[in-house]
């Protein structure tokens, strides 16, 4: 534990032909704001019979934020949307009651070429008023999120609301996500930008904070609320996330998310009885663990 916070390490979690580095949750931190659940993906490179090939699998409770660095994905889901994510778009899934989706290596990239592949997978959860709406897909290309610099900062306000301003993607609750790429070393101070409990990812690079240096592959969680201080070195790639926390606690069981227990019991036997809605075209199966 540092002065400044709690800083977390990426557990390595093996998901067949990646390995994605796990942030959230965590132990000691199950949520930071609304957000549950964090996965890094990759880098990693698809292509000669290695591809990503995530079959059905169901959510409640959620919206999940996907977003990319690197490569592209193919997004399918049981409303019937199909959508090619490329870097710095983001796709937005509501689940709501319930929805099904895959993710995988698009088809034209099925061939003996490599390609490159970078991203985060990335979980919010919903207000207790709205887990049980209807599931809705967005999609953001890059173009439509807030861009802007300030000194030796290039920010992109990726969802929600910070520094003034707004994301066009539609969420459910205060909070926000901001990606920073540093061209110089940068002295990075919170006050009046975000809101709620904030954590800091280091992509690339590293920051120091208090008298910790953190670098690529940790989280760090700021203790205080609204305002911390942190220095960010030339040459890092972060992305700060966080917002207002709800009152609840929210249980979480493999791609389930609830404020209630017996919500995520009913979606498990959902799943086990193959009554979620299908994504069309696609009859695959994700045994629940």
């Amino acid at each position: 534990m540092s002065n400044q916070g709690l800083i977390i390490e990426e557990r390595p979690r093996d998901i067949g032909d990646f390995l994605v580095g796990r942030l959230l949750p965590f132990s000691k931190k199950r949520t930071v704001g609304p957000f549950i659940f964090i996965d890094h993906m990759g880098p990693a490179t698809v292509g000669r019979g290695h591809y990503m090939d995530i079959g059905p699998h169901p959510h409640i409770g959620l919206s999940t934020l996907t977003y990319l660095f690197e490569g592209e994905i193919v997004h399918r889901d049981s409303l019937g949307s199909v959508q090619r994510i490329q870097p710095g778009d983001v796709n937005w899934m509501t689940a709501g009651h319930g929805v099904v989706h895959t993710e995988r290596t698009p088809d034209d990239w099925r061939n003996d070429a490599l390609h490159n592949v970078h991203g985060f997978q990335i979980w919010v959860a919903l207000p207790k008023a709205e887990e049980d709406r209807d599931p809705e897909f967005f999609h953001y290309e890059k173009n439509a999120l807030p861009r802007w610099t300030e000194g030796s900062l290039r920010l992109a306000l990726v969802a929600g609301e910070a520094f003034g301003k707004k994301s066009p993607v539609k969420t459910y609750s205060p909070l926000f996500m901001v990606e920073v790429f540093a061209d110089a070393d940068t002295e990075f101070v919170t006050e009046g930008k975000f809101y709620g409990e904030i954590g800091i990812c280091v992509v690339k690079g590293q920051i120091k904070a208090c008298d910790d240096v953190v670098e690529a592959g940790h989280l760090l969680v700021a203790k205080d609320r609204d305002i911390c201080r942190f220095h960010i070195a030339a040459g890092s790639h972060l992305l700060l996330f966080g917002g207002e926390p709800f009152d609840e606690m929210r249980h979480i069981y493999w791609n389930f998310v609830s404020s209630e227990a017996e919500k995520i019991e009913r979606a498990k036997q959902r799943w086990r009885d193959h009554a979620f809605p299908k994504v069309p075209g696609d009859d695959g199966y994700i045994v629940m663990p």
